[in-house]
């Protein structure tokens, strides 16, 4: 028997929040989860916010998240963690890349990237985990791993094999890159 769990995977576009669906989905396919997955990335060619829904279980009948239904949110900038709390179930966890990247308007002039992010969720969320993924990363070889970093800190949370997770990485990176994404993923998992 499965416990079902809800992930929302937030970010903005470019942050590879879409490849981390997919490795997730493909782990979790392959530890028998029913698995249902939900995209949405309209602007996110230019900046825009991306929200993937992954809900996995014995079985799982709709791809949509309530709001104060995630059991996890896993946040690839941290103002993007700021705006889908609301969706987070009481005593959930949120991982979140310290990292920010503006917004439009804030870019444009027009408003300000907020401070104390991190502080404020820390204050009404139970289970927080801050992380420089980008850093990471960036020790693992390139900056744009920085999603697999969180996909490996995410994976120890879940009951899914760590093989199952390393598998379905293979099997969605390109082999020139796959040696630093596998890198990252082994960073992430560490700490997780």
């Amino acid at each position: 028997m499965f416990k079902p769990v809800d992930i929302l995977m937030v970010g903005v576009g470019g942050q590879g929040t879409i490849l981390a669906s997919r490795v997730l989905a493909g782990a979790a396919r392959e530890a028998g989860y029913d698995i249902k997955v939900s995209e949405i990335h309209g602007m996110a060619q230019r900046g825009g916010s991306v929200v993937t829904q992954v809900r996995l279980g014995e079985k799982v009948y709709s791809p949509l998240i309530t709001r104060g239904g995630a059991d996890i949110i896993l946040a690839f900038e941290k103002l993007e963690a700021l705006r889908h709390l609301p969706f987070l179930k009481p005593g959930g966890t949120v991982i979140i890349n310290d990292q920010e990247i503006s917004p439009v308007p804030v870019l444009a002039g027009t408003a300000v990237y907020p401070a104390g992010i991190i502080d404020y969720i820390r204050s009404v969320a139970k289970n927080v985990v801050v992380v420089k993924a980008l850093d990471m990363a960036l020790k693992c070889g390139s900056a744009k791993a920085a999603n697999i970093v969180l996909l490996g800190i995410l994976a120890k949370k879940l009951p899914i094999k760590k093989e199952l997770w390393e598998q379905a990485l293979a099997g969605r990176v390109r082999a020139g890159l796959l040696e630093v994404n596998q890198a990252a993923f082994a960073s992430g998992y560490e700490i997780g």
